[in-house]
């Protein structure tokens, strides 16, 4: 008697384990390729057993917990989004889960943006977690322990990879860190005798580039009409920031009234730099206003093709005037 359980049991475990072998090594029944599918954070393998069976990934949940075990990867499933591209075994989908491959989804901040169009992004992105969208600018402030008050010009523009679930403020968190990382680089290595106070101003004033400038390479020459004027003790006289300054009441166009209209922000009223970046300067901004161009430039007047003509003195930039905006050629 004993023999023939013996023997039974060999056999049971013989055809569980071949059972087991090809269970393995079977696709998948996914219905439709690209097949995505989350995993929470957290989850027990039964719990992620299970996960799978509700998103269509497995059939059986007992099967693939059993595969699990067996294979000794239960507890080294990693949470997050994943995306199977092509047929995939059970093995196969362990593999992918225990090392990890999640699918990483993206979202880009436009260099030129303001705080506001950059949360309009965050509120839109549907992989997200929208924690921030009724919190007002202070409480996002607070939130990420940045001392400014004002969150423009804080983020750095670029494309950030996300996990699907992450919370918005974990972006921000990130932007805000990359753009402190390449401003005090950009601040360590800047030239001298630059009219800033700190890194701040620094910032400002690469904000207020971005918005000038159409071509990448005139970056350093408008950053260089623009401390040069500081340095004389001339108003900047910037129309980017006299609109960001009129906020909403900005119509599209701007008139001569609004160059009158006094705030904060118009530097044709107000001598020195606004009180704050008007938008999320780029990486070549922000090293256009620590190291501009060796220039005498006092003012540049654009040609209508993205270019501008740089003048010394006030003489040459009214003849530059008239020949590419009064006469239109």
């Amino acid at each position: 008697m004993i023999k023939r359980l013996m023997v039974l049991l060999l056999v049971a475990l013989l055809g569980m384990g071949g059972y087991l072998f090809w269970y393995a090594r079977t696709p998948l029944p996914l219905k439709s390729l690209p097949a995505e599918f989350t995993l929470k954070p957290g989850s027990s393998m039964t719990a992620v057993s299970e996960q799978l069976r509700q998103q269509g990934v497995i059939d059986s949940a007992w099967q693939f917990r059993l595969l699990a075990r067996v294979l000794g990867d239960a507890a080294r499933i990693k949470a997050g989004h994943y995306t199977l591209g092509r047929a995939t075994t059970p093995v196969e989908l362990l593999r992918k889960l225990t090392q990890g491959e999640v699918s990483l989804r993206e979202i880009v901040f436009i260099e030129g943006w303001t705080f506001q169009q950059m949360r309009e992004a965050l509120d839109a992105h549907p992989a997200l977690r929208h924690d921030t969208t009724n919190m007002s600018e202070a409480q996002i402030l607070t939130a990420l322990k940045i001392p400014e008050t004002h969150a423009e010009g804080l983020f750095f523009p670029a494309k950030y990879y996300i996990d699907p679930g992450n919370s918005d403020i974990s972006i921000l968190r990130r932007a805000y860190e990359t753009m402190q990382m390449h401003l005090a680089k950009e601040w360590a290595t800047r030239q001298p005798g630059l009219p800033y106070e700190n890194p701040y101003q620094a910032l400002t004033m690469a904000s207020i580039i971005e918005k000038e400038t159409g071509m990448a390479s005139e970056r350093p020459l408008i950053a260089a009409v623009f401390i040069n004027r500081l340095r004389n003790g001339m108003r900047l006289q910037t129309d980017p920031s006299v609109i960001y300054g009129l906020g909403d009441t900005f119509d599209g166009n701007l008139h001569k009234r609004d160059l009158l209209a006094d705030t904060p922000y118009n530097t044709y009223t107000r001598a020195g730099l606004p009180p704050t970046p008007i938008a999320m300067p780029g990486l070549d901004s922000i090293h256009a206003a620590l190291n501009p161009a060796p220039s005498q430039a006092l003012y540049f007047v654009a040609k209508g093709n993205g270019s501008h003509v740089f003048s010394d003195n006030l003489e040459e930039h009214n003849r530059a005037v008239m020949r590419y905006q009064k006469s239109g050629n």
